[in-house]
């Protein structure tokens, strides 16, 4: 099996993979509704409206972080995973069934998107860490990398069909089709082989939910990891209010809005199997990713058409999901098992829960100065997300001169830094005594 595939020799992977590429076809259908419903059927094109539902969603993981991520390591994830996915299930089929009844309000809906955000709090960071579940550490990244590769298989199928949907039988069915696609996940997390997961590492003494946040501190890369993704997602990736009010002023209806989503996909699609083709995930893509996406940003915001624009979302899909497949695998793969679920827990707060500021944000921009403007505020925001990055790649020694060419430049991703040795009260001995982080090896 080639090294792009190799998680696929892994059973467990395998039935999770396929059942996860079914729910996310769902997901991305159901998303692309929810955003279709709150702009043009509950409101009349109000994209603040639809900011606002997006921040509803997206609050819970960043408020409930501590609790969620606690849970991720403290409990059997598969069971978690079980629980949250029929959670999912029930409100998909509740608003699917209120919308076609005609009961559905603005105020009601965000009460689901509340609710959608508090159950995806905890279903989150379990799943993101049950990869270490069910593969070895060697290859967690491209497992990574695989399943970003679905996410973003299911975006190219889910939002088309959503908009084919709606136009031929209405916003309802979309959330009712949905709601069966979490079978899929259910039925595949009941016929993993629990014997074959990997042994989870468990701290010998309580675990307290502080020890993330601390562990993070004393990571300067991480932090910078952090703020560059917060950046990202809270301004840059509200894709769901740049397609569908540049949808609009294209003169599209929903099939034109979930066609955008689906072409998005193409290029995120790409960049999900190019990120499983490496060997392992360097801080740097991270960086160069966030500045390919200001640029692809800027460029998009300019296009005169809708198949001009269209094209250009591909290389902004192409950039995004670079940047985020390749920080989801550095930060796991660097991460020290007894706390990863708190530090995944961490991760997704912050990708996920920059949207509740930067949502209405970017919403208000697209109702009062246009997309085009919005476009660009996420666009600046990737901009200092790379400045970010590459001030603290040249302040701690990482780029320097090549030892023998003059005008070449080299980058080591193994800068002496202080080990983490957490004192032995609060983690395990593993932890606290032998086991130094495994950083990548020197790249020239």
């Amino acid at each position: 099996m080639s090294a792009m595939f190799r998680s696929f020799a892994v059973f467990n992977y395998r039935v999770w993979f396929i059942g996860a590429l079914v729910s996310n076809i769902g997901a991305w259908m159901q998303a692309t509704a929810l955003s279709w419903v709150v702009l043009t059927e509950l409101t009349n094109n109000d994209a603040g409206a639809m900011g606002v539902t997006m921040a509803l969603q997206f609050a819970p993981p960043l408020l409930l972080v501590g609790v969620t991520g606690w849970v991720a390591d403290r409990f059997e994830r598969r069971r978690l995973l079980m629980l949250t996915q029929s959670l999912l299930l029930v409100l998909g089929l509740a608003i699917g069934v209120m919308l076609l009844l005609g009961a559905m309000t603005l105020p009601i809906m965000y009460g689901f998107a509340l609710a959608l955000g508090v159950v995806s709090a905890f279903d989150n960071p379990a799943r993101q860490a049950f990869v270490s579940d069910l593969v070895s550490r060697e290859n967690a990244s491209n497992a990574v990398a695989l399943n970003a590769a679905s996410f973003n298989g299911a975006r190219m199928i889910g939002p088309a069909v959503a908009g084919i949907v709606i136009v031929a039988v209405g916003t309802g069915w979309v959330f009712l089709v949905n709601a069966v696609t979490f079978l899929a996940m259910i039925v595949a997390l009941r016929l993993i082989r629990i014997d074959d997961l990997i042994p989870r590492a468990k701290a010998t003494g309580a675990a307290r939910l502080a020890d993330g946040f601390r562990y993070v501190g004393r990571r300067p890369d991480l932090l910078v990891t952090f703020a560059m993704v917060f950046l990202l997602g809270a301004f840059g990736m509200n894709f769901p209010i740049f397609a569908s009010t540049m949808a609009l002023e294209f003169g599209q209806e929903a099939d034109g809005y979930g066609l955008l989503s689906s072409i998005l996909a193409v290029g995120s699609l790409a960049g999900a199997l190019l990120a499983a083709r490496r060997d392992r995930a360097r801080i740097r893509l991270v960086v160069g990713g966030t500045a390919l996406f200001a640029v692809a940003a800027a460029v998009s915001s300019f296009m005169p058409t809708y198949w001009a624009y269209a094209i250009t979302l591909m290389f902004t899909g192409f950039a995004v999901v670079t940047t985020l497949t390749t920080a989801n695998g550095y930060v796991q793969t660097t991460t020290d098992p007894v706390l990863r679920g708190r530090v995944m827990a961490l991760y997704m707060a912050i990708l996920m829960g920059g949207t509740p500021f930067g949502a209405p944000i970017v919403g208000w921009v697209a109702s009062e100065f246009g997309p085009r403007s919005a476009i660009l505020l996420g666009a600046a925001a990737a901009f200092v997300a790379f400045a970010i990055g590459a001030t603290w790649m040249l302040a701690s020694g990482r780029v320097h001169r090549h030892e023998t060419k003059r005008f070449t430049l080299t980058i080591d991703e193994t800068v002496p830094v202080t080990v983490i040795r957490p004192e032995p009260e609060q983690f395990s001995d593993e932890v606290a005594g032998t086991t130094p982080i495994a950083l990548p090896r020197p790249t020239r």
